[in-house]
């Protein structure tokens, strides 16, 4: 029943997870919500559309259905490494949100008169040891983190909601570079996390039916072809996203009280577990389970002492950026018409068309925008 609802859960929590790194300085510039608005309809709809289709196409989780659908697709084994990048980035962002929980629970604790003797990198590693065991639960830790983050936040709204002064300002390609982040990293979009979701479901289906019926996964399959949208999965992840991100731009900037940072970062800690499992579990298809969770766990404890929290803002980014592009360009370019269209299954054909011509050339230009928007950002 839980692996079902994970891409909900997912679509949920990343906003929370990680609005802080991307949102304006002032919550209340209505030109970053527009733009934002528009990033999450020309650009992260069309990507979600993407990983669910070639999700259903693979039958497959992402390192593992690239290399089928590069087969299929008769192209170069250059676009599998769309697989190892999503896998990366789901451990930069584990990392991220650790760098940030350690600091979060040394100001809890001092708040508290409680702070141990110890510098943030080992509280950072110390989480980051905790979180790689939770791993090996799985999905399970998600709705527990899901619990426990937002009486966090609900004990921050007891305390009141900070004061928004809503204006418009100047509009700049920083500022687009931003609200993309946010309608990718933020809600997941290229991560591969939707993909693995969908996969987990479709396993869980086949292996629960097949147990009874020899035959079962050929009239699963059959029986799917016949019902299957891949609107009824994206648009009620999306619409989630849409929700989630703008309570999250709301209460971004909210203080909370010493229980509730703690509430909050310890529930932050059972949510990144999914995450380095899902890398986990990419990697194992080459290595093995034990080999893959020591590598996870070797490059998310390099990742989160070594490097500043800020210098993990910027790799995000830009690796984020390039597996969507890597994304974008596959679906949109290599792989065939038909095998898209089938997949995909839109009620009209008009749909696909317009979902098309985003895949192959809005999201491509919208990123590299995005992308000399944050070396300007940088630069400056």
């Amino acid at each position: 029943m839980m692996i079902r609802y994970a891409s909900y859960f997912i679509a949920a929590l990343l906003p929370l997870l990680l609005f802080r790194w991307f949102a304006p300085v002032s919550i209340g510039e209505i030109d970053f919500w527009l733009l934002w608005l528009l990033a999450m309809l020309l650009v992260s709809l069309p990507v979600v559309y993407a990983e669910i289709a070639l999700a259903y196409r693979s039958a497959e989780a992402p390192l593992a259905g690239m290399q089928k659908l590069t087969r299929e697709a008769d192209v170069s084994t250059f676009w599998r490494s769309f697989g190892w990048l999503a896998a990366l980035v789901s451990v930069l962002i584990a990392a991220l949100v650790i760098s940030g929980a350690s600091t979060g629970i040394l100001a809890a604790l001092t708040e508290l008169n409680s702070v141990p003797n110890v510098p943030s990198f080992a509280i950072a590693a110390g989480l980051m040891v905790i979180a790689v065991l939770l791993s090996l639960l799985g999905v399970a830790p998600l709705p527990i983190g899901l619990g426990l983050m937002l009486i966090g936040l609900l004990l921050g709204v007891a305390n009141g909601l900070p004061n928004i002064a809503f204006a418009m300002t100047d509009v700049s390609l920083s500022e687009w570079a931003r609200a993309v982040a946010l309608a990718l990293v933020s809600v997941g979009a290229g991560t591969g996390l939707y993909w693995f979701g969908q996969h987990l479901v479709s396993k869980q289906t086949v292996t629960a039916v097949g147990a009874d019926n020899h035959n079962a996964q050929k009239t699963t399959r059959n029986s799917a072809a016949q019902v299957y949208r891949a609107t009824k999965l994206v648009l009620p992840i999306w619409i989630l996203q849409l929700v989630v991100g703008v309570v999250a731009l709301f209460i971004s900037g909210m203080a909370l009280p010493p229980i509730g940072q703690l509430l909050y970062w310890v529930g932050v800690l059972f949510v990144v577990s999914y995450l380095l499992h899902y890398s986990t579990q990419q990697l194992a298809h080459k290595f093995g389970l034990l080999v893959s969770v020591v590598l996870t766990f070797v490059l998310a404890l390099l990742l989160v002492v070594a490097i500043p929290t800020n210098w993990l803002v910027g790799i995000l980014v830009i690796i984020s950026s390039i597996a969507v592009l890597l994304l974008s360009v596959f679906a949109g370019w290599q792989m065939k018409i038909s095998h898209l269209r089938k997949s995909l299954n839109f009620g009209n054909e008009a749909f696909y068309n317009l979902w098309r011509v985003a895949i192959r050339l809005i999201v491509p230009l919208a990123l590299l925008l995005a992308l000399i928007g944050w070396v300007m950002q940088w630069l400056s």
